[in-house]
């Protein structure tokens, strides 16, 4: 990119000092050469607040959240993972493809990466998002992540990017068997319930609570309109698997086990 591009739409922040990039650079094994393109992914949209304080010791004419990166990051993720996989998965169908994609890219697995990456003490939040994230909010570790990667995308170029997820993020979700083969409870028992003529389960967010950055949701999963399962978790996608797992233990439905 021409540096009038890079300079708007990566203006300099200032945090990213040598010290801090010298850490990003040994957590992510890359040679940063743009920092304000590594500013911005690890810009959450709630410490924007804090840097166009008018309490703020240097306050900004422009910054941006990580959000456009991350959109653009969960794009280069899914192809560089999909071509991934459709060499070194030669046996596998489409379904078991699309399947296998789906657990290595989902929010719970760029998560956990992102953790044992430490990309948490790299980030930039607000006073109470950064409590969020503490207290188990983890879609912020996949968005950081996710952004991370379309920075080393836009910073090094599509080589840099491709052994970044192939080696390192992909790398750490296969050294852990029991994530990658997580259970897509859903998934079962919509399996289980059309091949018994049940139709599909019907799920209902019977209960909300708490702020945004700390919710709770109560879902009960309904088959031929009888309740057979109830799950809570942080977010809808959450308590819907769990109450799916509630509904499969209730039918007496066999379980895959962690690593099958």
């Amino acid at each position: 990119m021409r540096p009038s591009v890079i300079a708007d739409l990566f203006p300099v922040v200032g945090f990213l000092n040598q010290e801090k990039k010298k850490k990003l650079e040994d957590i992510l094994q890359i040679t940063i050469q743009t920092p304000s393109i590594f500013e911005q992914a690890l810009i959450h949209r709630s410490y924007l607040q804090v840097l166009f304080s008018p309490q703020a010791q240097q306050p900004l004419q422009r910054a941006y959240s990580n959000e456009r990166l991350e959109f653009l990051g969960d794009a280069i993720l899914s192809y560089i993972t999909a071509e991934f996989l459709f060499y070194m998965r030669a046996d596998f169908l489409m379904g078991e493809l699309t399947k296998m994609r789906s657990w290595l890219v989902n929010k719970k697995s760029l998560a956990y990466c992102a953790r044992q990456l430490r990309l948490h003490e790299c980030m930039m939040l607000s006073g109470s998002a950064r409590q969020s994230l503490e207290s188990g909010n983890d879609s912020m570790l996949a968005d950081v992540l996710e952004a991370i990667i379309a920075a080393i995308y836009l910073d090094s170029g599509h080589t840099a990017a491709t052994n970044f997820v192939v080696t390192i993020v992909l790398g750490k979700l296969f050294q852990e068997a029991a994530l990658v083969s997580d259970s897509n409870y859903k998934s079962i028992l919509l399996e289980y319930a059309q091949a018994n003529s049940f139709g599909n389960p019907k799920y209902h967010t019977v209960h909300e609570s708490g702020p945004d950055h700390v919710k709770e949701f109560v879902v009960q999963v309904l088959l031929d309109e009888r309740i057979v399962g109830t799950g809570q978790g942080r977010s809808k996608k959450d308590a819907e698997q769990i109450a799916a797992k509630a509904a499969l233990e209730l039918l007496k439905v066999a379980l895959p086990t962690d690593g099958e």
